[in-house]
């Protein structure tokens, strides 16, 4: 049977799960109740083989915002975080045919759907599954035609609350549900559902959705070095840009309707998870709490008006050309309202990259970003690609002299800069990943051979510790620099960082 809650196997942000009882490892199901669902996220890696030493991982959202919701309809669901809790393969089927749940569902993407589709080869026959996530998007023909995944009853494209809810209501529903996908076994070809007036399920009302349940998560809220509690939210739906190398990009999710959920709505669920459980600190992570012009002002009036930055401290994710066009003012009521850092995509140091993949910005326009908002207090986080397709080496070496040169402008301000640097991996469906396919030079089984990357090999012993599993790659060398220097590079830039500590 299962447990409900947090249990004692969860592991604290310091360091992978301890052993325990396999029914222990599922979160938030009512143990006297038999299971209708449990929602699978499988590891970057099979930790049977390397212990997981990353000391955070954050929750998935998407996957708790289902359960919350077939959880509201009265259904019994459980969530297996196996990257959380650092569980190895056999860990998770182990769990998965005990707790026999009616149906198991995977969150499928590129890095993890090996391992997910092993799970899934040894599952109990009786137990139904289900997918979703951007590999399921991406690739649902090739899901549905893997034999691994034979007993595949529905793959879900896109949003997925109320269709899994219908699905767990009756499983012949699939056939009038849009954007729901299976094998027909008669035809032995895979059929897509949906009849008129069923379109609503593809885009949830996000502001009527309840608040996600945090039970179901392994580590959330967690403590943050300074003792605070916080948690992870979301303050909007898709992203309007097109980034070539990013899952999220507009052109490869003609499904979503971008939507911002109403700040009043934001208010009350960070007082909700304040008054439950204590958190005063608060990481919206989606595309674009601080990337449309109109929903920042709206969020601060709001904030101003709750006196937000009196009771609260959060981070968020931020668009380096919509931070550009901000006024001074408005930036000083970001600080007033408690932001403390932002989360920019500055990938590239050469303004030639910058175009080709879509970044919409200029390495001078992200100095003058970092300059205002450091100047402000506010600490800023980059993420950096090397490795990129068509860049050159002196391209690359250009992207190690923009993060250098960002350091030293924070250094000189009251906000610091950190450097998040990550070699370049494609993803299906991403504008890049076409542009690859279409040179002719790849077979998609290449662009999808994901490996660890140990980066120990190079040097680096202790400093990139914190984010050991988030290095893998598909070992193609797609720029002009070799990938022995690509990661040197990432050493390099590793190792200062750390150093600056």
């Amino acid at each position: 049977m299962t447990t409900s809650g947090r249990t004692p196997c969860s592991p604290s942000p310091g360091g992978p799960v301890t052993a325990a009882p396999s029914e222990s490892y599922i979160l938030g199901a009512d143990p006297l109740r038999s299971l209708d669902l449990l929602l699978v996220n499988a590891p970057l890696r099979d930790y049977s083989r390397r212990p997981r030493t990353n000391d955070f991982t954050l929750p998935v959202l998407g996957m708790g915002y289902i359960a919350t919701y077939a959880a509201a309809n009265g259904f019994n669901v459980g969530v297996l975080d196996g990257e959380a809790l650092g569980l190895t393969v056999s860990q998770i089927q182990q769990t998965i045919n005990r707790s026999a749940p009616r149906w198991a569902g995977f969150n499928l993407l590129a890095p993890t759907y090996e391992l997910s589709a092993t799970i899934a080869s040894g599952l109990d026959p009786s137990i139904e599954i289900m997918v979703g996530g951007h590999q399921a998007k991406a690739m649902p023909h090739a899901i549905i035609d893997d034999p691994r995944f034979d007993r595949l009853a529905a793959l879900v494209v896109g949003e997925g609350e109320s269709r899994v809810v219908e699905l767990l209501k009756d499983r012949s529903s699939r056939s009038q549900l849009p954007g729901v996908m299976w094998r027909d076994r008669l035809l032995n070809s895979p059929v897509t559902g949906g009849i008129p007036g069923t379109k609503h399920h593809l885009a949830p009302d996000i502001n009527a959705l309840p608040f996600v349940d945090r039970r179901f998560f392994a580590a959330d809220p967690y403590p943050t070095a300074n003792g605070v509690l916080e948690s992870a939210m979301v303050g909007a739906r898709g992203c309007p840009y097109d980034c070539t190398f990013c899952g999220a990009a507009v052109s490869a999710n003609p499904d979503i309707t971008i939507r911002t959920r109403d700040p009043i709505n934001l208010v009350a669920e960070m007082d909700e998870v304040n008054q439950r459980f204590g958190v005063t600190a608060f990481r919206f992570v989606d595309d674009l709490f601080l990337g449309y012009e109109r929903f920042i002002r709206q969020c601060m009036a709001v904030f101003s008006d709750n006196d937000i930055g009196e009771r609260y401290r959060w981070d968020a994710t931020g668009r380096i050309n919509i931070l550009a066009r901000a006024d001074e003012k408005l930036i000083a009521t970001l600080v007033q309202n408690g932001c403390r850092e932002i989360a920019l995509g500055v990938e590239s140091g050469s303004e030639r990259v910058l175009r080709h993949i879509g970044k919409r910005i200029t390495p001078e326009l992200t100095r003058r970003v970092v300059r205002r908002l450091t100047q402000h207090g506010i600490n800023i986080k980059g993420y950096f690609i090397l490795g990129l397709p068509t860049e050159t080496r002196d391209e690359l070496d250009m992207t190690v002299r923009h993060i250098q040169e960002l350091w030293a402008i924070a250094d000189a301000n009251p906000g610091s800069f950190r450097a998040s640097v990550f070699e370049f991996r494609p993803y299906p469906g991403t504008p890049e990943w076409n542009r690859l396919m279409m040179t002719g030079r790849y077979d998609h089984r290449q662009l999808l051979d994901y490996s660890a990357v140990d980066l120990t090999t190079d040097g680096l012993d202790e400093a990139l510790r914190e984010r050991d599993e988030f290095n893998f790659s598909v070992n193609i060398q797609f720029g002009e620099a070799e990938l022995a220097y690509v990661r040197h590079k990432l050493v390099e830039v590793a190792r200062q960082q750390h150093d600056r500590r």
